[in-house]
C-alpha cells in the first residue's frame, strides 16, 4: 500500500470512528428529547460543529504539516485528549496493546510486577510532583515481593519520571516480558527513597486465602475475580468443618475488581435486601442489586470486616453493604473512596473505557473520594521524622536482604539475634524488625496467611470476638448515611 492510499484508509477509519462517536453521544448520552426537545436540537447542532471542526483539522495537518505524519498518530492522540477532558482517572482511550492487555487481566494471566496503582488527574493539592502512587501489590506477584506497599509512590520507571507520564504509559512499562527487568526508584512518605530492580513474570492473580485462628475463620479477600465467591464458598466449607465460632473478612489493599464477584460475595452474607444500586444518566445502568433469600454464613456468626486504604471499589461495596445492612463490624482505617463503576467499549482492535454510572450503598451513600470509615479506627503505629530517616538507612544498607539470603531457612532464634542486632544499630522496635526480617525471609517461599504478632488490626478483630462485646458493638454502630449526615452537620 503506497503512502497516499495509507493516508486514505487511516482517514476512513477516524471518520467512521467519528460517526460511531456522534451517533453514540447524542442518542445515548444526551438527554430525551420529550423533555428538552429544543435544547436537544441545539446539542446536537453543536456537536455535529464540532465533529466537522474535528475532521477539518485532521485533514488539514495530515496535508499541511511539515513532516508526514501517521494519521494513526492523530487518532490516538485526538482520542487520549477527549478522554483526559473528563478529568477522570477511570475513563481512558484504549489502544490495541491496551486492549491486549485488558484481555490478558482478564483472563488472569499477564507480563508484569503486580501492582495496582493510580494517579492524581492535574496537580496535587499539596503541590507534590504527580508520581504513580501504589493502591496495593498483588500478593506473590514480584512487586509484593520486593517490598513495595500501599501508599508508595513509583517516582521513575527505567529513568523516567512517572510524573511526565500517563497511565496507560506507566502501565505499558511496568508490563512485558517475564524474566526481563525493570527499574524503579520508590519514594516512601517524605523522606525514604530507594531504588528496586523487579524482574517481570506472569502474573496470575490470587483470590482467596484463608485460615482458622483458634475458633475463628480468617478469609482474606485479595480482589475479586469470577473464582472469589467459589472460593469464598469453599473457605466457608472448611471452616464449618472446622467448628468456626466467629468470621473475619480481611478487605485490606483489595483494590476492587468484578462488581458482579463482589455482588456474589455479599450475598453469602445477606439475606434479601438491597446490596447495591447504581446511578447514571443511561437508564439502562440504573439499577439494584438485592440479594437472594437465605444466606450461606447462618446469621448467629459474628463477621468482622477488616478495610485500609487500599480497599478500593468492589471491596468497598461488600464493605459497604456488610456495614450498612448490620451484618458486620469494620476494623480498621478509612478506605480508599472509589465508588464509580466502568464498562469498557471496543471497537475492532480498540476501545475506550468510560466511566457510566456510580454506585450507593444500601443506606443510600455514594463514597467516591471519601471512603468507608471503620467502626473503629486502628491504625499502625507511624514513623515520625527520625524513625523515616533511619528506615531509609535501613533499607539501603540492605541487611535484611542479604541476612535472608545467607540465612534463607533462618530459625525464630536466629531472627531474634539479628533482630536485636538491627535495633542496636539503627534504634527501630524490635516489632517492626521482626516482621521486616520474617517477610523478606517470606518473600522466596509462601508467604504466612496472616502474621498476629505484628498486625495490631487483626489483633483487635480478635480481641473483640473474644472479649464478648461484638453485639454490644453492632447495636451501637451507625449506617454510613447517619455518620455522612453527622459529618456535615459538624462541618457546617
Amino acid at each position: 500500500m503506497n503512502i497516499k492510499q495509507k493516508k486514505s484508509t487511516f482517514t476512513w477509519v477516524w471518520v467512521a470512528a467519528t460517526v460511531i462517536f456522534c451517533v453514540f453521544f447524542t442518542l445515548v448520552l444526551t438527554p430525551g428529547v420529550s423533555a428538552q426537545g429544543q435544547s436537544q436540537g441545539n446539542t446536537q447542532s453543536q456537536t455535529r460543529n464540532y465533529v466537522n471542526t474535528l475532521q477539518t483539522v485532521f485533514d488539514f495537518i495530515l496535508r499541511n504539516y511539515v513532516e508526514e505524519i501517521d494519521p494513526n498518530v492523530l487518532f490516538e492522540g485526538a482520542m487520549n485528549g477527549m478522554f483526559n477532558a473528563l478529568d477522570d482517572p477511570y475513563s481512558s482511550f484504549l489502544s490495541e496493546s491496551d486492549m491486549n492487555d485488558m484481555g490478558d487481566t482478564t483472563v488472569g494471566s499477564f507480563g508484569g510486577v503486580g501492582l495496582n496503582i493510580t494517579q492524581s488527574v492535574g496537580p496535587r493539592p499539596d503541590g507534590k510532583p504527580r508520581y504513580v502512587e501504589v493502591v496495593s501489590p498483588i500478593e506473590g506477584t514480584p512487586g509484593w515481593r520486593a517490598g513495595i506497599n500501599p501508599g508508595d509512590f513509583i517516582k521513575e520507571i527505567d529513568g523516567v519520571l512517572t510524573d511526565t507520564l500517563t497511565m496507560d504509559e506507566v502501565l505499558s512499562m511496568l508490563r512485558g516480558t517475564p524474566g526481563e527487568s525493570v527499574r524503579l526508584i520508590i519514594r516512601r512518605g517524605d523522606r525514604m527513597e530507594f531504588p528496586l530492580t523487579i524482574t517481570r513474570a506472569i502474573i496470575e492473580v490470587p483470590t482467596v486465602r484463608h485460615a482458622m485462628i483458634g475458633e475463628t475463620g480468617y478469609l482474606r479477600l485479595i480482589t475479586f475475580t469470577p473464582m472469589t465467591a467459589d472460593r469464598t464458598r469453599n473457605a466457608i466449607n472448611e471452616f464449618e468443618a472446622n467448628g468456626y465460632k466467629n468470621l473475619i473478612v480481611d478487605l485490606r489493599n483489595n483494590s476492587g475488581g468484578r462488581l458482579d464477584a463482589a455482588i456474589s460475595v455479599a450475598n453469602l452474607f445477606l439475606d434479601g435486601g438491597l446490596i447495591v444500586r447504581t446511578r447514571s444518566r443511561i437508564s439502562s445502568e440504573n439499577r439494584e442489586y438485592n440479594a437472594m433469600r437465605s444466606t450461606f454464613v447462618p446469621p448467629n456468626i459474628p463477621v468482622i470486616v477488616l478495610i485500609n486504604k487500599g480497599s478500593a471499589s468492589a471491596s468497598e461495596i461488600v464493605a459497604g453493604a456488610l456495614k450498612d445492612r448490620g451484618r458486620a463490624y469494620l476494623v480498621g482505617e478509612n478506605t480508599f473512596g472509589k465508588g464509580s463503576v466502568q464498562q469498557v467499549f471496543p471497537m475492532n482492535n480498540i476501545g475506550f473505557k468510560i466511566t457510566t454510572a456510580r454506585y450507593f450503598t444500601p443506606s443510600d451513600v455514594n463514597i467516591d473520594k471519601v471512603g468507608i470509615p471503620p467502626d473503629l479506627e486502628v491504625r499502625f503505629p507511624e514513623f515520625t521524622e527520625e524513625d523515616a530517616e533511619r528506615m531509609n538507612e535501613l533499607i539501603n544498607a540492605n541487611s535484611i536482604p542479604l541476612f535472608a539470603e545467607q540465612n534463607p531457612q533462618a530459625t525464630a532464634a536466629q531472627v531474634e539475634t539479628f533482630a536485636q542486632t538491627l535495633a542496636a544499630e539503627f534504634r527501630l522496635e524490635l516489632p517492626l524488625l521482626r516482621r521486616l526480617i520474617r517477610n523478606e525471609l517470606n518473600r522466596t517461599t509462601i508467604a504466612p496467611v496472616y502474621d498476629l504478632e505484628y498486625d495490631v488490626q487483626l489483633q483487635e478483630a480478635i480481641n473483640i470476638l473474644r472479649s464478648g462485646n461484638y453485639q454490644y458493638l453492632m447495636q451501637n454502630a451507625r449506617s454510613l448515611k447517619v455518620l455522612q449526615e453527622e459529618q456535615m452537620n459538624n462541618s457546617g
